[in-house]
């Protein structure tokens, strides 16, 4: 149950910076980055029904399970608390737009198209989106001039960077491309608050767990699982060190994909983590250790979701599953993954509160 104020409108407006509503809201980070700064989260909407519960359970506002193509500007008008100030927020699915991405024909694309055309016609007072910062340069950049130019024609002035997570205190070398548009006046994006060598690492992160064997899950922990490993796996990783690539390895272990031309470039695979350093960017399939850089620094296994978690600063109580439910690998890996780090949700979230301030 969310807190209800009883005082009066001028004093409960006062108190909380805005009305939140979540586009893409997925697990709910974004959103949770925004509650840590006190802003009421009014609901988040996914396509995704799995992320109902941690939405909920960590946010403590609705989930809607709703095609953002299918939702009408009115639709969206009527979630937000009409005496605060209101903010949207969200992260179009960024797979289409990711250099990871086969198929830049993805449909998903046109989704950023229905974020502008709800921003059009729901005139919140502050829109916020993160993305992948090659979304600048998708379809020669056509894609994001486009949603630029919209928020320029409904006078929302607009602030937009590519941002370094590990600037901001995440432990992992992600970048984020973070918008913030206002009608209320020129906003600002957030400023790194760490210089390279306070960057927190992967050892600050997740140095403290209990030892996992591949395929194992921690009794005390359920969300400090991971996933099995094939033999030639086990004898991969055996053979690679932290900061590593498979090129250390004999050419036995090798794989045919990576012996013909094709492939001798992909090389962020099939790797160790360094203890000293932020971890590679943590993507949906984390848990996997051919999918990237992915090897425990010194267990012979991928990483776990609860590492997954904490490298994605999520705090250690944040839930993804219910009480005696078992976390799927493939499915918290995803929401994991997909989130946007909290603290750098944090982070934002705290620009857009002193700019509701500045502008009362």
């Amino acid at each position: 149950m969310r807190v209800k104020f009883n005082d009066c409108v001028e004093s409960r407006a006062w108190s909380i910076p805005g009305s939140v509503v979540d586009l893409f809201c997925g697990c709910g980070a974004l959103s949770y980055g925004f509650r840590q700064e006190g802003f009421d989260i009014a609901c988040g909407y996914d396509i995704d029904e799995h992320s109902r519960y941690p939405f909920e359970e960590n946010n403590d506002a609705p989930f809607v399970c709703r095609d953002i193509a299918e939702l009408s500007a009115q639709d969206l008008q009527s979630e937000f608390d009409p005496d605060l100030p209101r903010i949207l927020i969200g992260c179009a699915p960024c797979q289409p737009f990711s250099a990871y991405s086969r198929n830049n024909q993805d449909m998903k694309w046109k989704l950023l198209s229905d974020f502008a055309r709800l921003v059009a016609g729901a005139k919140p007072d502050v829109v916020t989106m993160e993305n992948v910062p090659r979304l600048q340069t998708f379809k020669g950049g056509s894609v994001f001039r486009q949603f630029l130019k919209t928020l320029d024609e409904l006078d929302y002035q607009t602030r937009w960077s590519v941002l370094y997570c590990p600037d901001f205190g995440v432990p992992q070398t992600r970048s984020r491309l973070v918008l913030v548009a206002s009608r209320l006046g020129e906003p600002s994006l957030p400023v790194p608050t760490l210089t390279v060598d306070e960057y927190p690492n992967v050892r600050d992160a997740i140095g403290n767990l209990r030892p996992l064997e591949a395929g194992d899950c921690d009794d005390q922990d359920p969300l400090h699982r991971c996933s099995r490993m094939s033999r030639k796996n086990l004898k991969r990783i055996r053979a690679s060190v932290p900061g590593g690539t498979w090129r250390d390895w004999d050419e036995s272990l090798i794989a045919d994909c990576h012996k013909v031309t094709t492939g001798k470039n992909f090389y962020n695979v099939y790797g160790r983590m360094r203890w000293d350093k932020p971890s590679p960017t943590i993507t949906a399939q984390f848990y996997a250790f051919g999918h990237g850089r992915y090897g425990h620094p010194e267990q012979d296994r991928a990483l776990s979701l609860r590492e997954g978690a904490l490298l994605q600063s999520f705090p250690p109580d944040y839930v993804f599953t219910q009480a005696g439910e078992e976390a799927i690998l493939t499915r918290t890996g995803r929401q994991i993954g997909n989130a946007v780090p909290v603290v750098l949700a944090r982070s934002i979230a705290l620009e857009v509160k002193k700019h509701i301030e500045e502008s009362k």
